[in-house]
């Protein structure tokens, strides 16, 4: 005997219940569905009945939606069944014209300014049908964006944490930038190991860079003086002007200083020596099992060809 099928709920249920618990109000998640406040609540609450469930906390004094247990367990589940049915509509047109259509890419700070004036021109020229949104961020939340199916694909720096498939492009070798005059200036290359004496100046916590650079040195956390004294660089460019002034030393990736980082600033750079070559992995990030993976793979050869240096 065959049990009547249940009425399912909607794509665009599904969206409104998404958006509450992505921006936490009701107003912000009506605009960030293009649609009046009422619509949305009145949506959120024919769902509730279809599904004979309760999914929002109701008659409290706070002023922001509070999901039920059942209500967050529903919101995962809404995120991979929209993820799927995205996945359906982009797989059809792949099909049909691959490189084209809207690419939603996320790019993290210590790689943008440095690669996306090169890169982009590139694919401008590659793939004309191709529509570029980009989105400048740090690493966990451009992977959480990812992985909310948020954003298509990333351009980062291995290692980072997430739920994704990754395909590396080029080394980013690290340099340490000095003050004009410096004690270690006078090397043709530092050993890792005298920077355990200087005062090293990293990007403020959360910059997946800070990690990396002390990670590939062998320096552990916490040695860097990135918030000593009420410094913090938020920004490669901050940290050039800081060394600039004498408040220390850094470490700087080749392709920033490739893309003009240090500008006119009194600061030279000097390679590293260690036992292996301290730097990142430059790579592209999916979601696994995508329907655009074959595509993302092939844009690999113009991101690996802009990153080399005097690309144009």
């Amino acid at each position: 005997m065959l049990l009547p099928t249940p009425h399912l709920p909607s794509p665009q249920q599904l969206r409104y219940l998404v958006a509450l618990a992505d921006h936490g109000h009701f107003g912000r998640a009506a605009a960030a569905c293009a649609v009046t406040q009422s619509t949305l609540s009145a949506g959120l609450i024919a769902l509730e009945r279809q599904l004979a469930a309760g999914l929002l906390e109701r008659g409290t004094s706070v002023k922001r939606p509070v999901f039920t247990p059942l209500g967050l367990e529903l919101v995962a589940r809404a995120r991979t069944a929209l993820a799927a049915l995205e996945a359906v509509a982009e797989t059809a047109a792949m099909a049909r014209d691959p490189h084209s259509g809207p690419l939603r890419l996320g790019v993290i700070p210590t790689i943008g300014p440095f690669l996306l004036p090169r890169l982009m021109p590139a694919l401008r020229a590659a793939y004309p049908r191709l529509r570029l949104w980009l989105r400048e961020d740090l690493t966990d939340r451009l992977v959480a964006g990812l992985e909310a199916g948020r954003l298509d694909l990333l351009l980062l720096a291995l290692p980072a944490a997430g739920t994704m498939e990754t395909l590396p492009l080029a080394e980013d070798p690290f340099r340490v930038a000095l003050p004009r005059g410096h004690h270690l200036a006078d090397r043709d290359s530092v050993p890792v190991g005298a920077l355990a004496g200087e005062r090293l100046l990293l990007l403020e916590d959360g910059h997946c860079l800070r990690a990396h650079a002390e990670a590939a040195c062998g320096l552990p956390r916490g040695l860097a003086h990135s918030g000593e004294e009420g410094f913090a660089a938020t920004s490669l460019h901050t940290l050039v002007q800081m060394v600039a002034g004498n408040l220390g030393v850094t470490l700087l990736p080749q392709l920033a200083i490739d893309g003009g980082v240090l500008g006119n600033s009194p600061v030279e750079v000097r390679r590293l020596d260690g036992a292996a070559a301290p730097g990142r992995m430059l790579a592209l990030a999916w979601r696994p099992r995508s329907p655009r993976a074959a595509e993302f793979a092939g844009l690999a050869p113009t991101v690996a060809a802009a990153l080399e240096p005097g690309a144009t």
